[in-house]
């Protein structure tokens, strides 16, 4: 069963910085798109950023400039390093993953998977 694990959530003061880490796991796969979401208590999900296969990337308008997302294919990793953090930005961050498992040598259709989630938290 593939799971997506993240870590690097705390607490941070306005204008730090934090780097999330998000790795899949769990048998044999390819990755697809790779995105960062997040989820403010009683607002909706949505989306961050998102590493599509061959590196192109789009971010919600209110984090471009300060938020970079990059993958690492071989160890199957997505990042996203947060800089001039705000305290809009707190929010339980989720990793995304679209991804496809190869069963018995045969690829199978691709599915979402996501993490756990990751609780960012700015504040002074």
């Amino acid at each position: 069963q593939v799971q997506l694990a993240e870590s690097g959530g705390g607490l941070v003061q306005p204008g730090g910085s934090l780097r999330l880490s998000c790795v899949a796991s769990g048998g044999t796969f390819t990755i697809y798109s790779m995105a960062w979401y997040r989820q403010a208590s009683t607002k909706q999900r949505e989306l961050v950023a998102q590493m599509h296969t061959g590196g192109n990337t789009n971010y919600a308008d209110s984090v471009k400039g300060r938020f970079t997302v990059s993958r690492d294919d071989a160890k199957k990793a997505v990042y996203l390093d947060m800089t001039n953090l705000k305290p809009e930005d707190t929010a339980v961050y989720y990793c995304y993953a679209d991804i496809a498992r190869v069963i018995g040598g045969q690829t199978a259709s691709a599915m979402d998977y996501w993490g756990k989630g990751t609780l960012v938290t700015v504040s002074s």
